[in-house]
């Protein structure tokens, strides 16, 4: 590393001013699987060309790329968003604030995988570049945002390393919660279920059995067994489920036929099939430790058939496979039942504004303390055993 050599940032409005290999030299240089899908290139360039991004989302794309000697040594999936939807971190009533202050809150800057609440690296660097890396992407963004009068800059679901780096630079840390399944070494979905209490282990293998006996099969599809009519009905549950949860689909049709083409070993399909005809279902993405659960829907109402597409599903297929954990999505203390416990998410947040910045800077400090304390209530609620506690079948 030459450190008389200056880094250069570029700002690129599309994915295709620059090369797959060169972005995935940052994003993904660990071999085989990447550890984090939805930073890779493939990823990000099927939500470009599916139009899920960019004229009329709300979701510009300004990815950065800072550069040694015309090399790529770090770079960011950046937007410019006109809104707050699609980020799971909330700030919409810092935009509600900050405009009846009479300040213009949007269109702000969001570092991010786009309508996805999983944890991973959002400043994305060569092997041995992450120090400086880090720092030119933060230091560059923040120009950005500065120079184009932008209210502010927010980095969600970053690691907690990239928090504590970015802290220190000057961006303000911000915890959130979400519900995790770890692996403890199981073998067999029953290994997971002994170490569950009784009574847990219990009303889990009742609702398998109700799911299970929906009248029909389910399945687990990845790769070239994902068929053309499978997307088809995948897109009807996802339909439904956006018009119901947040008014429209973030994803365009288009999407799941791009990312079939180019991701297909990375996705992970469950569908409930009866008389031949899927009738809910729900799309995991596969990283290389990790599954994240992302989508679900239906078209018929059975009982206890999302606690087994979302969540079962999702640990018998880690457990097979020797992933660590099962990532499901945001919010849900439902899940807590279902083995999946409390953990710290982490974000970070630069505002123009100095008195706003204080402002807030105070209530993430409260808020900080108040996700630790969640945390250890919800943990004590958890479904595994106690030590030393002998429990009857």
């Amino acid at each position: 590393m030459d450190g008389d050599t200056p880094i250069t940032i570029d700002l690129l409005s599309s994915l295709s001013q620059i090369d797959a290999e060169e972005w995935d030299a940052c994003a993904c240089p660990e071999e085989g699987r990447p550890s984090d899908p939805f930073t890779t290139y493939r990823f990000l360039d099927a939500l470009e060309q599916s139009g899920s991004v960019g004229p009329g989302s709300g979701w510009q794309p300004r990815y950065l790329v800072a550069r040694h000697e015309d090399k790529a040594i770090a770079c960011a999936p950046m937007y410019a968003k006109g809104h707050s939807q699609g980020e799971y971190i909330f700030d919409h009533n810092w935009a509600h604030a900050y405009e009846n202050a009479g300040g213009e809150y949007y269109p702000k800057l969001q570092i991010a995988a786009p309508f996805t609440p999983a944890t991973g690296r959002r400043f994305l660097t060569r092997p041995g570049w992450e120090a400086v890396g880090i720092s030119a992407l933060i230091q560059g963004a923040v120009q950005v945002a500065a120079d184009n009068d932008l209210s502010s800059l927010h980095v969600t679901f970053c690691t907690e390393d990239e928090a504590i780096a970015g802290e220190k630079i000057g961006l303000m840390r911000r915890a959130s919660q979400q519900f995790h399944w770890m692996n403890d070494g199981y073998e067999t979905f029953d290994d997971f279920l002994a170490s569950l209490s009784s009574r847990k282990r219990k009303n889990i293998r009742k609702e398998r059995e109700r799911a299970q006996n929906f009248g029909g099969e389910i399945v687990s599809l990845t790769g070239d067994a994902i068929r053309p009519e499978h997307w088809d009905a995948f897109w009807r549950f996802y339909q439904d489920t956006g018009a119901r949860k947040w008014g429209q689909p973030y994803l365009t049709r288009d999407f799941f036929d791009i990312a079939h083409q180019t991701m297909a070993q990375d996705m992970l399909l469950c569908l409930a099939i009866r008389e031949g005809q899927p009738v809910a279902g729900a799309l995991n993405f596969i990283g290389a430790e990790t599954l994240y659960g992302r989508y679900w829907g239906c078209t018929e109402d059975h009982p206890c058939l999302h606690f087994e597409l979302c969540y079962y599903q999702a640990i018998d297929y880690a457990i097979k496979n020797g992933l660590k954990r099962v990532e499901a999505g945001a919010q849900g203390t439902h899940k807590l039942a279902r083995g999946y416990m409390p953990v710290t998410t982490h974000s970070l947040h630069w505002v123009r504004d100095a008195g706003f910045a204080e402002a807030i800077g105070k209530y993430l400090e409260a808020e900080r303390a108040a996700v630790d304390e969640e945390i250890e209530v919800l943990t004590g609620y958890g479904p595994f055993r106690k030590a030393n506690v002998e429990e009857p079948e």
